[in-house]
């Protein structure tokens, strides 16, 4: 029947529901599409101002300071639009991370928002970790609200990634690239933690060790990048070893170490991993207490790199926390990366020194801020916060 034929009253609401249906077709994946485009995740302006001048004291009044004003800084320069792209995922992580006694349950509330916007679902490339890593940020919720719709999408793409036929290959490693083991292996021991299923940890030990056979130097006990960089040398000759890459490791170690039991088998194998990536960083730490982008040739860069540093202090005040590092040992390297990051706190909250994405030492500024590594160093104060009284 033709709707021209139709009673006035019937053509009208025939149109009215036609409008409808071309609506939901037309305009909702229009929406999902601008929702999903990936938002600027830093700058670099020629000035940022002064530095902040923060005390470098280890007392929670102190570390309480600091955390807040960079979190507010780059909480205020939030897109409107949620984010799952691997960039702000760090950010997100580092945001839930922050004590309630610092401020609150403001930066939870954000993330739950950031979390409905996105229906709490993964990026769209299944095979690919840096689509994963924002369901670290649906998982501590989880934890929090216990509510299953929260980990049902991030569930259903652990599966399908589980159950490619090639995801145990070690000719084609899943995680090819080192700083994937922070984006992937946590969402798997969280949906351990979130389920009571050993499979979740088995797969992702398994594919933790392809990633290790091929990109781990078990002589300089550092990744590298990935297989490309396996003969790449500093112009010291040194072998080149980015310290962000590193660093991105060592805390992909600790989000693993924090979900496994007391008594899991797996235990041991991390805790040994991070004892030896700890004591390598300490042995090449910085006078200002920090890293450079290659790891060894410091006098090749001028800068020091604030991401990779927060991750790698991240991982070393949890080890001490935990009783996994020595503290008498390790503390101080803390306190005095803790004070080096301090350095490119700017008056308004920015932290500078980071480097733009890439995959392996590359051109930066003071000013230039991504947001990566805020949320490395609200990760890197938090724990440190946690050590102190």
């Amino acid at each position: 029947m033709r709707i021209d034929n139709l009673p006035p009253r019937i053509r009208c609401a025939a149109v009215s529901v036609a409008c409808v249906v071309l609506s939901l077709l037309f305009c909702a994946p229009a929406a999902r599409a601008q929702r999903a485009r990936v938002a600027p995740p830093g700058d670099a302006p020629a000035s940022a101002g002064p530095l902040a001048h923060l005390s470098p004291k280890l007392s929670r009044r102190d570390l309480a300071k600091a955390i807040k004003l960079v979190a507010d800084w780059q909480f205020a320069r939030l897109p409107q639009q949620a984010q799952y792209d691997w960039t702000w995922a760090a950010l997100y992580t580092g945001f839930l991370a922050i004590p309630d006694k610092i401020a609150g349950d403001k930066y939870q509330r954000a993330m739950m928002s950031v979390s409905e916007q996105l229906d709490w679902q993964p990026g769209p490339r299944v095979m690919h970790a840096d689509d994963q890593a924002i369901g670290q940020t649906y998982l501590e919720l989880y934890k929090l609200y216990q509510d299953h719709k929260m980990i049902e999408p991030m569930m259903a793409r652990l599966k399908e990634e589980m159950a490619a036929p090639d995801s145990a290959d070690p000719k084609r490693p899943l995680w090819w690239w080192c700083d994937a083991l922070f984006m992937a292996p946590p969402v798997y021991a969280d949906m351990y933690t979130a389920t009571g299923d050993t499979k979740y940890l088995d797969f992702m030990n398994g594919e933790w060790e392809i990633t290790t056979k091929l990109l781990y130097d078990p002589s300089k006990h550092l990744y590298f990048r990935d297989a490309s960089y396996l003969d790449k040398h500093e112009k010291n000759g040194q072998p080149l070893f980015w310290s962000r890459g590193n660093g991105w490791v060592m805390a992909g170690i600790v989000r693993v170490l924090k979900e496994l039991p007391a008594n899991s088998p797996l235990r041991p194998k991390y805790n040994a991993l991070l004892r030896e990536m700890a004591a390598e960083m300490v042995s090449i730490q910085g006078k200002d207490g920090l890293w450079r982008p290659g790891l060894l040739d410091p006098d090749a860069y001028p800068l020091p790199e604030v991401s990779g540093s927060a991750f790698i202090t991240y991982a070393l005040a949890y080890g001490v926390n935990e009783g996994i590092l020595d503290r008498a040992t390790y503390w101080p390297a803390v306190q005095r990366a803790w004070g080096g990051l301090l350095m490119h706190v700017y008056a308004d909250g920015r932290l500078g020194s980071i480097q733009p994405v890439g995959a392996a030492p590359g051109a930066y500024t003071e000013t230039s801020s991504y947001v990566y590594g805020v949320g490395a160093f609200l990760l890197a104060g938090s724990e440190i916060y946690r050590g102190v009284k």
